[in-house]
């Protein structure tokens, strides 16, 4: 098993408000938070994605400087660019998408290269799921883990094509609203095991400030989320938690419930980085270094020894 990982989302540009600060055509899009995230680790990575004429090299530049391979990466000529204009709640927990313009994505089809046509690693970011199940047909054998996102309006608007994704995953990762779409049910737990009955091996439960869960047959485990001073920007903090997620397994390459533990709580460490700057800013500087200080606080705030009198 290689340690090759391909992924896929959306390279954008983001106009975010929120009610401290706001960025207009920023770098944005699943595919640069997750592999941001991903790049933290001893990879060899891939994203595969389309983009117009009108993306600026100086948002692949920092990819390109992290050794990511981006001849899967579309250029559309004449095209725009998709992008995303959204404004935050004063809780910081509730957004209002302003608009979205989804240009050279709507008529788009991933192509995947022969040198990851091998992938052991995939990470389908949030796309429609038909586009998803592309990068699944194009590739020479069944990835050893692949790992999907979704969001709720694929949920209400391609069910069909998402049965099929949720079949073909390893790993779904959703949040809880998103699991009470999917099932129609208000419980989490119900939720769960409704989406195990449906084909879901691994459930990853999203919980954004509440910290995240991981599901596996009757197997359960949580981690909280880091406690911050200060909520700049959740905008991609879900993506690079699934970035971080992968990357931890793919650099490992052990595939089982414990080492997911380890997953889930490198990812949600590199999520609360995300979170501290508008847009992708604060995972631009990010170092190796940072990431396992914060690792090691959350373990410190986590772990004790039970006496039993």
């Amino acid at each position: 098993m290689n340690n090759k990982l391909l992924t896929v989302g959306t390279m954008a540009f983001d106009t975010i408000e929120t009610p401290f600060s706001k960025v207009e055509r920023t770098m944005g899009g699943a595919a640069n938070y997750s592999a941001l995230a991903s790049a933290i680790f001893d990879v060899e990575q891939a994203v595969v994605s389309v983009i117009g004429e009108d993306y600026p090299q100086e948002f692949l530049a920092p990819l390109l400087q992290r050794e990511i391979d981006l001849s899967q990466v579309e250029l559309v000529e004449g095209g725009r660019s998709f992008s995303w204009s959204g404004r935050y709640l004063p809780n910081m927990n509730e957004r209002e998408t302003l608009e979205t313009q989804e240009n050279v994505l709507t008529r788009y089809t991933p192509k995947i290269s022969a040198a990851f046509s091998d992938a052991s690693f995939v990470l389908l970011g949030n796309l429609h799921p038909r586009m998803q199940l592309q990068v699944l047909e194009q590739l020479s054998q069944r990835p050893a883990f692949v790992v999907s996102d979704t969001m709720n309006y694929w949920i209400e608007h391609t069910p069909e094509y998402l049965d099929e994704l949720i079949r073909k995953t390893d790993v779904l990762t959703v949040s809880d609203q998103e699991a009470f779409a999917l099932t129609r049910v208000t419980s989490l737990l119900k939720a769960v095991e409704k989406l195990q009955a449906r084909g879901a091996t691994y459930i990853i439960i999203k919980r954004g400030e509440h910290g995240a869960m991981l599901f596996y047959e009757d197997k359960r485990f949580f981690t909280p989320a880091i406690p911050l001073t200060e909520v700049c920007d959740p905008t991609g903090a879900g993506d690079t938690f699934a970035g971080g997620f992968i990357g931890y397994m793919a650099q490992t390459g052990e595939i089982s419930f414990d080492n997911m533990k380890n997953a889930l709580v490198y990812a949600t460490t590199l999520a609360s980085f995300c979170v501290e700057k508008m847009g992708v800013e604060r995972l631009l500087t990010l170092t190796k270094e940072e990431v396992l200080r914060r690792l090691f606080c959350l373990k410190e705030l986590t772990q004790f020894e039970i006496k039993v009198v």
